[in-house]
């Protein structure tokens, strides 16, 4: 099964709604990030649930991933991950159940949230200063915001050039995507001969798979623990593997995720 749920076209209108070793594409896109770029294709992108803990578990994809629905609910082969957040979520309509305060069912609510697959996106631009194809990563919010300005400009995506770039930090991040109006002033002669060369060669999706840490179930049940979960609650123990007796949540009553709630 792969890592992404959309790839290419299908992840671009998603992104609408909400061997030998090779060298990965992927580019760190801190605050302060800026590239002049060009635009190979809207279609460039592709959709992925990641799972990580701010500060202490850094993203992850599960080798083996759930089933989702077209709305990203799990249908099916749930990862311990899924599993912890979903307990903690019954835990908490329990809890409500019983009479307990806002407050204490808001405290299990975000807690169970932390272990909850969020959706992201991986894009790719051509990178006019190496020659070389770089992608980044990007919340849903910040999909849209870059995919609304190639959108506007797709019909001339083979004569404009772009400015990519990173301001703020945390929920206050904002990501850009200008236009070089002056390319003949703002670009250097190889950015100029680079951007000449962008019809060359597409984007290879493969690239794609290089770019994110995947985890087995060994190693996802490690990084539960690194995050401070009880995972004899699951019936699991570090060395053993998944309990096929433990049951199958739904996550239906999960929230929707909200950019705002991203660390990055």
């Amino acid at each position: 099964m792969s890592m992404f749920t959309k790839v290419g076209a299908e992840a671009a209108a998603a992104g609408n709604n909400e061997g030998a070793a090779k060298e990965s594409p992927i580019v760190s896109f801190k605050s302060g990030s800026l590239f002049k770029v060009g635009v190979k294709s809207i279609n460039n992108v592709a959709e992925y649930y990641g799972y990580s803990i701010y500060n202490k578990v850094n993203t992850f994809v599960p080798k083996s991933p759930a089933t989702r629905n077209a709305k990203g609910y799990i249908t099916g082969g749930h990862t311990v991950w899924d599993k912890a957040s979903e307990l903690l979520y019954a835990e908490a309509n329990a809890a409500k159940e019983a009479g307990a305060s806002e407050d204490a069912v808001k405290e299990i609510t975000d807690e169970a949230y932390l272990y909850k697959g969020k959706k992201r996106y991986l894009r790719s631009f051509y990178d006019l200063t190496t020659g070389k194809d770089l992608v980044v990563d990007l919340s849903p919010k910040q999909e849209q915001t870059l995919k609304s300005v190639i959108d506007d400009n797709v019909d001339d995506l083979d004569a404009i050039a772009f400015k990519l770039a990173k301001k703020g930090a945390g929920t206050a991040a904002v990501v850009s995507l200008n236009a070089i109006v002056k390319m003949d002033r703002d670009l250097t002669e190889e950015e100029r001969a680079n951007f000449a060369k962008i019809g060359d060669e597409p984007f290879d999706f493969a690239d794609f798979e290089t770019c994110l840490y995947v985890a087995d179930e060994a190693e996802q049940t490690k990084n539960l623990v690194i995050a401070g979960f009880d995972i004899g609650r699951l019936g699991l123990s570090i060395g053993a593997s998944a309990s096929n007796s433990a049951p199958a949540p739904s996550d239906a009553d999960a929230p929707d995720i909200s950019d705002e709630s991203l660390p990055f």
